[in-house]
C-alpha cells in the first residue's frame, strides 16, 4: 500500500470529486452523506479550498477510507476474525516439551520477529520536505471544519505519537486536534489515555512534552491508533502482527519520537504542561457537541511531508459513520483479549448506534446463578470496557448478536425487573448524560435465563393507549409500540417536556396493566418510526441511576435533561448539517438525498 490513493482506485471503488469544495462544511457534508449510503465509498477531493481565507490547496483530501466491511477487510489483508485467531493462539502458547514440539513452535516464534517496529537511521519519505519553525503555517494543510458550531478547524485523523518521560514507553493515539492559529494545536487527549498519563509525568517534572502528529500513510496506522491496547504497549506492535512485517519508523526532526516513514504529513512540536487553552466545542462521534473545556496546547516546531502528500480526514456525528467499520474490526480482533478475564464469554457486539461505549451485547455460557451479574462487574472493571454504560447479556441459546430483530425478541421475552442491575462507575469523557463528569450510572441486564411467564395483561392499540396517556398529561404528543408479539412490548412515547418525567411516570402507574417497558423521548428531533435512531438517542441520553425506574413497570426517561431534572451541567446540542450547504451540494449533483434520508439520519432539525 505504498500509494494509498492508487490502491483505493484498484480495490475500493474510489470516488473522485474534482469540483473545488470548501474545507469548511462542504467537504465534510459530502463525506457525512456518503458514509450513510448503502454502497458507501471512499472519496478523494482533489481541489479543496478555503473560501474564508482565500486558499487553494495543492494537497487533496482523502476521506471515508474505511467505507464498508469489504474494504476494511481488504485494508487488513485478512478477515479480522483471522487476526483474532492468531492472537488467541499466541495467548495460549505454552513452553514446548520435547524436541518435536519445540521444532513445531519455531515458525510461530520466527513470525513474531516481524511484530516489533524497526527504527531506521535515515530520513523517510515523510521528510522529503522540511519546513523550519520560522516558516511553519498550519494553513498549508486542508484542515476541515465539520460543523457550523465547531470551535474551529480540527484534524480528525491525526496519529498522535508520544512517549513517557523516561523514553521507555511509546504510544500511538487518535485524538482530535483543534487548529488555533498558524502554529498551535489543541491536544484533546482524555484522562484515561496513555498520552494523558505521559503528560502528567512531564507536568510533575516541569518539562515540556514532545509530541509528533502524523497524517496519512497506511490506513492501518489509523486503526492502530484507536485500538484499545493494554497500558504501556506500543500500538505499532499490533501493526506488525496484522501485516506480518515490521513497521518502519524514522526519527522526528526536532525530537526523539519515531513515526512511520511513509506517512504523508508530520507535525512536530512540544506541549508546555503549564499552559492550557479552551478547546471545542466539537461535533463528536456521539452525535452531540462536546463542550468547551481546557486542554493542553502543542506549539509546532516543524512540519515535514512527502513531495506530493495526501491529507486524510474523517467526519464524525450521528451514526452510521466510518467508525462503524473500524469498530467492527476492533470488536472482532480484541475478543481473545477479553476472554482471559471472562472465560465463559462466547461473543460480544457493540452496535454503532449504541455509540460503542454506550451499549454492549454479550453472549455467554451461564454456569451458575448470578453468573451474568459477575460478568457485568468484570466488564466494568477492565480497560476500555470500564466505560461501557449499558450491558445486555444473553445465553448461548440466543441468536447471533448481529441478528438484531431475532435478538431483540429473545431479550424482551426474558426481561425481568429482578434481573436488572443498576450501579455506578466511570463513564467516558464525552458522556453528557451523567450529572457529574466522568462518573455516572451503569445498567446491566441479565437476559440469560428462561422466558418470563407473563406478558402485558391487556395490550392496547397505539391509538387507544395514546388517548389514555393524554388524559393523564397534555404534554404527551405521540406514541408507538414495538415488539408487541413479545412478553415485553416497548412503548415509546414523545412529549413536550415541561417538568421532570420521573414525576410524570408515577402518574402512569394506573396504566401498568397495559405497559411493561416505557421509553420517553422529546417530541422534537425524534421520529417514533425510526428505531435505529431512537436507540441512539436513548443510550446517549440516560444515566441509569437517575433515569431508570423499575416499578411498577420499567420506565426510561431519555429526554434532554435540565434543571427540572436536577441536572446542572450544560446539555449539548445535536450535530446538524447546515441546510444551505446541503442544498448547494444537491444543486451541484455532489449528493443525492431526499427528505426521507434527511429525517432518517437526523441531518437537520425537525418536529
Amino acid at each position: 500500500m505504498q500509494d494509498v490513493v492508487q490502491w483505493l482506485k484498484d480495490n475500493g471503488n474510489l470516488k473522485i470529486i474534482d469540483e473545488p469544495l470548501d474545507v469548511e462544511l462542504e467537504i465534510p457534508h459530502v463525506a457525512y452523506v456518503e458514509v450513510k449510503t448503502e454502497d458507501s465509498r471512499p472519496i478523494l477531493f482533489t481541489n479543496p479550498v478555503n473560501k474564508a481565507k482565500g486558499i487553494e490547496y495543492d494537497m487533496p483530501v482523502l476521506m471515508n477510507i474505511f467505507a464498508n466491511k469489504d474494504l476494511t477487510e481488504k485494508i487488513f489483508g485478512k478477515h479480522p476474525d483471522d487476526v483474532a485467531e492468531g492472537i488467541d493462539t499466541l495467548l495460549k502458547l505454552k513452553p514446548p516439551k520435547g524436541l518435536k514440539a519445540k521444532l513445531a513452535m519455531l515458525p510461530k516464534l520466527f513470525s513474531l520477529k516481524n511484530v516489533f517496529p524497526k527504527r531506521l537511521n535515515f530520513k523517510g519519505e515523510c521528510q522529503e520536505v522540511i519546513i523550519p519553525k520560522d516558516e511553519v503555517d498550519l494553513d498549508i494543510l486542508p484542515i476541515l471544519k465539520t460543523w457550523e458550531e465547531d470551535g474551529g478547524p480540527f484534524i480528525t485523523m491525526g496519529q498522535v505519537y508520544t512517549q513517557s518521560l523516561d523514553g521507555e514507553m511509546q504510544n500511538l493515539g487518535m485524538y482530535r486536534l483543534q487548529q488555533y492559529d498558524k502554529n498551535r494545536l489543541g491536544m484533546h487527549w482524555q484522562i484515561h489515555k496513555d498520552a494523558s498519563h505521559f503528560f502528567d509525568q512531564y507536568q510533575k517534572a516541569g518539562k515540556k512534552m514532545p509530541v509528533t502528529v502524523a497524517i496519512g500513510g497506511d490506513p492501518l496506522y489509523i486503526w492502530c491508533g484507536q485500538a484499545p491496547m493494554p497500558h504501556g504497549m506500543f500500538e505499532m506492535l499490533l501493526y506488525g502482527f496484522v501485516r506480518n512485517k515490521n513497521a518502519q519508523l524514522v526519527k522526528s526532526i526536532t525530537n526523539d519520537i519515531y513515526i512511520p516513514r511513509d506517512v504523508d504529513v508530520v507535525i512536530e512540536g512540544f506541549v508546555d504542561p503549564e499552559l492550557m487553552e479552551i478547546e471545542g466545542p466539537f461535533g463528536d462521534h456521539t452525535g452531540y457537541y462536546t463542550l468547551k473545556e481546557p486542554f493542553p496546547v502543542m506549539d509546532v516546531e516543524t512540519i515535514t511531508m512527502k513531495k506530493h502528500p495526501v491529507f486524510q480526514a474523517t467526519v464524525v456525528g450521528k451514526p452510521p459513520l466510518e467508525d462503524k467499520y473500524m469498530g467492527w474490526a476492533t470488536e472482532r480482533i480484541f475478543l481473545p483479549m477479553l476472554k482471559p478475564m471472562a472465560p465463559d464469554l462466547i461473543d460480544y457486539n457493540m452496535p454503532e448506534n449504541g455509540v460503542f461505549h454506550n451499549l454492549i451485547l454479550a453472549k455467554m455460557k451461564t454456569l451458575y446463578k448470578g453468573h451474568a451479574q459477575q460478568f457485568m462487574h468484570a466488564f466494568w472493571g477492565v480497560g476500555q470496557m470500564s466505560f461501557v454504560k449499558h450491558a445486555i447479556f444473553v445465553g448461548e441459546d440466543a441468536p447471533e448478536l448481529e441478528e438484531s430483530q431475532a435478538l431483540a425478541v429473545h431479550i424482551l421475552n426474558r426481561l425481568d425487573q429482578s434481573k436488572i442491575l443498576i450501579t455506578q462507575g466511570i463513564v467516558d469523557h464525552l458522556d453528557h448524560s451523567s450529572s457529574e463528569q466522568f462518573v455516572g450510572g451503569k445498567l446491566g441486564v441479565d437476559a440469560t435465563g428462561d422466558e418470563v411467564e407473563e406478558g402485558v395483561e391487556v395490550l392496547l392499540s397505539d391509538e387507544a393507549l395514546l388517548v389514555k396517556m393524554q388524559e393523564i398529561s397534555s404534554t404527551v404528543v405521540g406514541l408507538k409500540q414495538y415488539m408487541t408479539e413479545t412478553k415485553t412490548p416497548i412503548c415509546v412515547m414523545s412529549v413536550e417536556k415541561k417538568k421532570s418525567q420521573l414525576k410524570l411516570i408515577k402518574k402512569f402507574q394506573d396504566l401498568k396493566q397495559h405497559i411493561k417497558l416505557l421509553v420517553i423521548v422529546d417530541h422534537e428531533n425524534n421520529d417514533l418510526d425510526d428505531a435505529y435512531m431512537l436507540i441512539w438517542r436513548v443510550v446517549n441520553n440516560i444515566d441509569a441511576g437517575r433515569d431508570v425506574m423499575l416499578k411498577p413497570f420499567i420506565a426510561i426517561d431519555a429526554t434532554n435533561k435540565s434543571e427540572v431534572d436536577g441536572y446542572e451541567r450544560e446539555w449539548p446540542g445535536d450535530t446538524f448539517c447546515t441546510k444551505e450547504v446541503l442544498d448547494r451540494l444537491q444543486e451541484k449533483g455532489l449528493i443525492d438525498i431526499d427528505e426521507a434520508f434527511i429525517k432518517k439520519f437526523g441531518l437537520l432539525p425537525f418536529l
